[in-house]
């Protein structure tokens, strides 16, 4: 990590969705899909977490320049391109390893965090369920996880699941990006 960049650990639902959004955000060096918030001892796999037994949510760590990108427009666009109302679901994916999370790594990512939600609350229909937590451990996914978007953008749960949450992420936060959309 370079050494004025800073992490953020953040989970909404399917990190392949995550990590597509995040890695059009300028300001983001580096997109990690991985596993965080288990209560199962050593290296959770894939398999593992599906079950929904380890505790763990599919999580991406961002790497970011806080002097290109703020924290809070992180938080921002976290907030806006997944379903913060829904406990332990995001469209079909359904369990607590798709729960909506940030994991924070200091206070102030998590008064941030605590701000943006209470901000945001009243645009929706219903509560916000986002947990904020401390980070304990990250765990990296397997490699078949990392860029999973960019290796398959014709896949199925990319067109119809991916795609929708870039368009809006585009949409509402074009002035964040990498590639301006004007």
């Amino acid at each position: 990590m370079l050494m004025n960049h800073k992490l953020a650990t953040l989970g909404a639902g399917c990190f392949w969705c995550t990590e597509a959004v995040f890695q059009e955000v300028d300001g983001i060096t580096d997109v990690v899909s991985g596993y965080s918030g288990g209560n199962v001892p050593g290296y959770p796999t894939y398999r593992e977490i599906c079950s929904g037994r380890t505790g763990h949510a599919e999580v991406v760590q961002l790497t970011y320049d806080p002097d290109i990108i703020s924290f809070r427009d992180i938080v921002l666009i976290f907030m806006t391109t997944h379903d913060p109302t829904t406990l332990n679901r995001q469209g079909a994916d359904v369990g607590t390893q798709y729960r909506s999370v940030i994991f924070y790594h200091d206070e102030e990512q998590k008064e941030v965090a605590e701000a943006v939600i209470e901000e945001l609350g009243e645009a929706y229909n219903d509560p916000i369920v986002t947990e904020i937590s401390p980070l304990d451990k990250f765990f990296k996914a397997e490699a078949e996880h990392q860029n999973f978007y960019r290796s398959h953008p014709r896949q199925p749960y990319c067109t119809y699941v991916i795609n929708p949450k870039l368009s809006k992420l585009r949409s509402q936060h074009s002035h964040l990006l990498k590639n301006k959309v004007s």
